[in-house]
């Protein structure tokens, strides 16, 4: 009786506990849709800075967004700070190793999950808070601010950043995009174009006519300062529809395997109870068997 007891505990505990999973799963799921329907993009702003550096001849260009002396590399690295992301953060953290071990040079860490992978993996770092909703913008300024003034101080001229990207809401993928040295991203169709255009000095036109007022690595190096803060933006609002995303999948994949072991711990009750009740069985039979004798 004690284990049959002890079996009826834990079914009791597994009911709370997935009803306590579900309201989890609920909520990531309204915290996704919530931050989904307020995310934007900025595709006119994107395409506003396509279409000026087609008049640029980034081979003139001497600044050292475009072209780094030094040749050790930043990687920034996005996580969280809360778990239940099934181990999507610790994805992040070894993929940003892995890139350092190519190229050596500082790691920055986003959010507590990752300084705590990183302090496992003996690797320095520099810190800076995990992402909240009401502040990501001015979270994403910072950290643009800090690793443009440690480009232009020389402390490293390749910067990188991996992060996890939405696919769908059940799919989520590590990805690493470079920011630095800065290359415009023109659609795959019009670069050999450019290219051929800026080779002969007249891009979009009449490059070589364009009279710029002020220095042109001066301008370059400020429209490259605001990209980077609306791209690490951007990256901030991917980083967090993955975190929900990423905790749904966990959830729900835990609740699964406790379904399932909630199946086996019926069984188990059910079958103690039927070896109780044959067991009392034989034991009146044989009672009334001697009491008849």
């Amino acid at each position: 009786m004690g284990t049959m007891t002890a079996i009826r505990k834990d079914l009791d505990f597994n009911r709370g506990l997935s009803s306590l999973i579900e309201v989890l799963k609920n909520l990531a799921v309204s915290q996704y849709r919530s931050l989904e329907h307020r995310f934007k993009s900025f595709d006119k702003f994107n395409k506003a800075i396509e279409s000026y550096f087609e008049f640029v001849d980034f081979a003139k260009v001497s600044h050292p967004f475009i072209s780094p002396v030094n040749k050790s590399q930043a990687v920034v690295v996005v996580t969280s700070d809360g778990g239940l992301l099934g181990g999507l953060n610790r994805q992040v953290v070894s993929a940003g190793i892995a890139e350092l071990e190519k190229n050596p040079g500082q790691l920055v860490v986003i959010g507590q999950r990752g300084k705590m992978y990183a302090r496992e993996k003996g690797v320095p770092y520099v810190a800076f808070s995990g992402i909240h909703d009401e502040d990501r913008q001015n979270q994403a300024l910072q950290l643009r601010d800090y690793l443009y003034a440690c480009v232009l101080e020389g402390k490293f001229g390749f910067l990188k950043v991996v992060y996890p990207r939405p696919v769908s809401f059940t799919v989520q993928r590590v990805e690493i995009v470079s920011f630095l040295p800065f290359v415009p991203d023109f659609p795959v169709d019009r670069k050999p174009a450019l290219k051929d255009a800026l080779r002969e000095g007249v891009a979009g036109g009449a490059a070589k006519d364009v009279i710029f007022e002020s220095k042109l690595s001066d301008i370059v190096e400020y429209l490259i300062y605001l990209w980077m803060g609306q791209r690490l933006f951007e990256i901030f609002g991917l980083s967090r529809l993955s975190e929900f995303a990423a905790r749904y999948v966990h959830l729900e994949d835990g609740l699964r395997r406790l379904k399932e072991t909630d199946g086996k711990l019926k069984l188990r009750y059910f079958r103690l109870r039927h070896e109780i009740i044959d067991q009392s069985m034989r034991e009146l039979f044989s009672a009334r068997l001697l009491y008849s004798q």
